[in-house]
């Protein structure tokens, strides 16, 4: 992004947020001379203003932990179904699991790479899709190749399996209310 364009939506961002109202009122009181009293803050964003993440005031049954941007069961269960393979970057806020390739010992001149999407914050079947790479070895080295096409589903629906199970343990194991 060009420094100017840059610069300029800056401006605008902090123009647009130098324009709000913080809400407090002024105005005689017999007994005490000025009162200050709260009104609800307006915005353009609507009530409430604009809020980055999870938010506090949400009431949603976000699973446990919901500071994560993606179900935590869904996260955790697909950290634990890729934990053999070398993690390249996970982001909890994103929703990305990144491997690096994996070489099974029994299958050296093949290896994979996953790539772990969790699409939400609700436990559901298509909250989760992966992306399977395989390479296979040959004499000008590592070549790409087309992974088995059921790996991917296969995949899913064991990280399905564990969210769920890591779900019915945590209900389990919760007070009753």
């Amino acid at each position: 992004m060009p420094p100017r364009v840059l610069i300029a939506l800056t401006t605008v961002a902090l123009s647009l947020a130098a324009c709000s109202d913080d809400g407090v009122k002024v105005g005689p009181s017999p007994e005490l001379g000025p009162s200050r009293e709260r009104t609800p803050t307006q915005s353009v964003f609507g009530e409430g203003g604009l809020s980055f993440g999870a938010g506090a005031d949400q009431k949603k049954d976000l699973g446990e932990g919901a500071v994560l941007g993606v179900n935590a069961y869904l996260w955790r269960a697909s950290l634990d179904t890729v934990s053999f393979m070398p993690i390249t970057s996970a982001d909890p806020f994103g929703g990305t699991i990144v491997t690096d390739w994996y070489t099974a010992p029994n299958a050296p001149n093949e290896r994979y790479k996953l790539n772990v999407y969790i699409l939400g914050r609700e436990l559901r079947s298509d909250g989760v899709r992966v992306s399977v790479f395989r390479q296979v070895q040959g004499r000008g080295g590592w070549a790409d190749s087309p992974a088995p096409t059921t790996m991917a589903s296969a995949l899913e629906d064991t990280i399905l399996t564990k969210a769920r199970q890591l779900r019915i343990t945590g209900l389990e194991q919760s007070p009753p209310q």
